[in-house]
């Protein structure tokens, strides 16, 4: 075991603050990872205060890891000393059911360990990437390409496969229109990612605000949700709809922007149960689905064609003591488009 530093909520909904935590030792076939980067997703939030159910306490958040393999097991292959590497939302899974053996962990019928708010197959509970070091399963850590700076890829851990995933699994690419629907940390990836697949790029947002911002990172046409004529202009023109939004909608209105088999599918998630009329459904064999970030061969998938079409986050970089106030900036939709905390200052 190793004590090694980090920022933890030490209760739901209590402020982060500094303190120490036990990592395991470095297994056969584990890596040792000293962290560099470490992107404050939304869900960060939600968990540390509870929003998705109660969560294990003290908490250090943090599924968006970039760091260097420091040390690795005597069994580890796929990695040494010095290698570029990140953690994304799950450090392990069962491996055993027809899930996992598909390359589809993240949907592990025994249910994936989580990087953080888990507790993992030995009986501990897993911290996060708030912190300086992380002990990982060589088989749950990637590989990130030289071509993105380990600052805006810690973001891609879980912002860019939890876009890049349903975008392939819907097969957005030429031809296609896609709708994303919310720019924040989430969204400003999905606009990205659809874009460089080739697809037409619409994003969909509570105001115009954020146009030229949209415009420039790869989006075709920019919509204000709060006016009604989107709804009337818009009405059955997407194959998909990536909602990458945390809040409740009125989905009847944003299916029937659909196309007949168009798909409305959710990565975001809202705290509260909502409501649908099957109707809005019926009328043009639409679908309401759901997309859970993705399988550790996709996240390495992702990782490189984001390399290759220079794709990484669009950050801003913060000391980790700035963690309770970037939280409240999130909450008031007021960053750009990932806070990222540099982990030397932890």
């Amino acid at each position: 075991m190793t004590t090694v530093a980090a920022y933890a909520a030490p209760a739901a909904k209590a402020p982060l603050e500094r303190t120490t935590i036990e990592r395991r030792a470095v297994g056969e076939f584990d890596v040792l990872i000293d962290i560099k980067f470490a992107g404050i997703c939304h869900s960060d939030i939600h968990q540390a205060r509870d929003g998705w159910g109660e969560g294990i306490f003290p908490m250090v958040p943090g599924h968006e890891i970039a760091g260097i393999v420091t040390e690795t097991g005597s069994g580890v292959t796929k990695f040494a000393v010095g290698d570029r590497v990140g953690v994304g939302c799950m450090v392990d899974s069962c491996r055993e059911c027809d899930n996992c053996k598909a390359g589809l962990e993240q949907y592990c019928a025994q249910g994936n360990t989580g990087t953080y708010n888990a507790i993992d197959r030995s009986g501990a509970p897993t911290y996060g990437g708030y912190s300086t070091h992380i002990v990982v399963d060589e088989n749950y850590t990637l590989r990130i390409p030289d071509g993105l700076s380990l600052d805006k890829a810690a973001p891609l851990l879980c912002a860019g496969i939890t876009t890049y995933s349903p975008l392939k699994h819907w097969n957005a690419g030429p031809g296609k229109k896609v709708a994303v629907l919310g720019m924040g940390g989430l969204g400003h990836m999905g606009v990205k990612i659809a874009h460089a697949l080739g697809a037409e790029v619409t994003v969909l947002s509570q105001s115009l605000r954020k146009q030229e911002d949209g415009l420039k990172l790869g989006a075709d046409h920019y919509y204000a949700t709060s006016d009604p004529k989107t709804f009337e202009d818009l009405r059955g023109t997407f194959d998909i709809i990536l909602s990458t939004v945390s809040a409740p909608l009125d989905f009847g209105a944003y299916l029937s922007l659909l196309k007949t088999d168009g798909a409305l599918v959710n990565v975001g998630a809202p705290e509260e149960p909502i409501s649908v009329n099957l109707f809005s459904l019926i009328g043009g064999r639409k679908s309401l689905s759901g997309s859970g970030i993705g399988g550790i061969q996709e996240t390495q998938d992702m990782l490189d064609f984001c390399a290759e079409h220079g794709l990484g986050a669009e950050i801003e970089l913060i000391g980790a003591s700035e963690v309770n106030e970037a939280y409240e900036r999130v909450l008031n939709s007021d960053v750009r488009y990932r806070f990222v905390i540099d982990a030397a200052t932890i």
